[in-house]
């Protein structure tokens, strides 16, 4: 599976959870909702990985500080301001809103990592603000309402959290999100609870659960696989899809009608992901010499041999070591090409 697949897999998964999370706001608290969200993906995620085992590289403890931090922006503060913001706009504007997260991170991307870009993405990212700044506007489909700016806070969060997943996204995927999961989800249940939250019934609970594994677990495995191939803020580009599959399901299931201004912002934002995924990058660049492990398979930049001998196309994870080298190709911002531009 091409890793834009694997980006525009974890936007169609992580989209139809907005408004169907919305169906669960008036049922329980934002902490309460946030937490069983992301503790359904951390369990559902720690029973997939037992049965079927880890097969990339470990989280190392230089991993631990990143890994941490993305914990806390895009697990506990990122989802508890958008069940917060969901709970005072409609679905479909909070999805279409929640191209942000794209913008944020790939300014972020840019201009904290030095991530590259050009003309192009900057354009893309400018049509998907504008079309932001219209769902948001005083008479447009959001309205400058509190909902709206906590579905942007979170998008925020997210942002920082993609930024800081970007430096683990070596490790094996499914441990990052299941850790991702576990902790976040406790935490946000646990003070759910502290404050008082209901506890919500049992059916509500595996409703809950169940949409946090498919939409938060299974997305975020999909999601960490693409970062560590097309980098963050492209990954963000094609993920920038999760909203237009969000807000359909928003007037399919939540019976809404589009207003004008929501088709003005879909066609703007529209234009700006189609600008993102159809760039292409190629020039002559270096790859300094360099040891470190990740999943891999043999290809142009893994051509050294070992024991056991591996299938050709087979991925598999180990140390392995790569000489410096000079050659030019199309390809994004990947664990291999992080290099600067003039």
């Amino acid at each position: 599976m091409s890793p834009i697949l694997y980006a525009l897999a974890a936007a169609g998964l992580f989209g139809v959870a907005t408004p169907l999370a919305k169906l669960l706001t008036p049922a329980m608290s934002a902490w309460m909702l946030a937490g069983l969200l992301y503790l359904g993906s951390g369990v559902g995620l720690a029973i997939v990985r037992a049965v079927a085992g880890r097969r990339g590289a470990a989280v190392s403890r230089a991993d631990v500080p990143w890994l941490l931090g993305a914990i806390a922006s895009g697990g506990i503060i990122g989802p508890l301001l958008l069940m917060w913001g969901l709970q005072a706009t409609s679905g479909s504007s909070a999805s279409l809103l929640l191209n942000a997260e794209g913008v944020f991170t790939a300014l972020i991307a840019w201009f904290v990592f030095r991530e590259n870009f050009d003309r192009r993405i900057a354009l893309g990212m400018l049509l998907i603000v504008a079309g932001a700044v219209i769902l948001a506007a005083p008479g447009g489909a959001g309205g400058w309402s509190v909902g709206s700016l906590g579905v942007l806070g979170a998008c925020l969060a997210w942002a920082i959290d993609n930024n800081l997943t970007r430096k683990v996204s070596l490790a094996d995927a499914t441990t990052i999100a299941m850790l991702k999961g576990l902790v976040a989800g406790t935490v946000n249940v646990a003070v759910g609870l502290a404050l008082g939250s209901a506890h919500p019934p049992a059916l509500q609970v595996g409703a809950t659960a169940l949409l946090g594994f498919v939409s938060y677990g299974v997305s975020l495995v999909l999601f960490v696989k693409a970062l560590r191939e097309l980098g963050t803020a492209r990954t963000s580009a094609y993920f920038s899809a999760a909203p237009f599959v969000g807000a359909a399901a928003s007037f399919l299931v939540l019976r809404e009608t589009p207003t004008w201004s929501f088709l003005v912002a879909l066609a703007l934002m529209a234009a700006g992901v189609w600008l993102h995924i159809t760039e292409r990058h190629s020039h002559r660049h270096t790859h300094p010499a360099m040891d470190h492990e990740h999943e891999h398979i043999h290809d142009e930049h893994h051509e050294h041999s070992h024991d056991p001998a591996v299938p050709p196309g087979e991925r598999h994870s180990h140390p392995h070591h790569h000489d410096g080298t000079t050659h030019s190709h199309a390809h994004y911002p990947d664990a291999h090409h992080r290099h600067r531009h003039s």
